[in-house]
């Protein structure tokens, strides 16, 4: 079965920075654009960064020149490190299939990031 673990969250000071690791099983992890998402308390569900299995790359707006996506195709791994983070990048981060190219799959738990003084 698909399942989809996320770490590596955390509480950070504004400026900080924080490394998100998914770990995927149950797919074929190299065929897959993969993206990480986020949802803050009260709003929808968001997509953050996407990296296709060509490893072509797309981020928010918010996220360029501060978040990276990149992946490990042996251990099966989307990470996303984050830089510079503010306030507003405070919600629960998730990794799934890229919603603009693959069927979404079950939803991990998530990751909490907040950033906070």
């Amino acid at each position: 079965q698909v399942q989809f673990v996320e770490s590596g969250g955390g509480l950070v000071q504004p400026g900080g920075s924080l490394r998100l690791s998914c770990a995927a099983s149950g797919i074929t992890f190299r065929l897959y654009a993969l993206a990480w998402y986020r949802q803050a308390p009260g709003k929808q569900r968001e997509l953050v960064a996407a990296i296709s299995s060509l490893s072509e790359i797309d981020y928010a707006d918010y996220a360029k020149g501060r978040f990276t996506i990149s992946r490990d195709n042996l251990r099966n791994t989307v990470y996303l490190q984050m830089n510079s983070l503010k306030p507003g990048d405070t919600a629960v981060y998730y990794c799934n299939s890229d919603q603009r190219r693959e069927v979404i799959l079950p939803w991990g738990q998530g990751t909490q990031v907040t950033v906070s003084s």
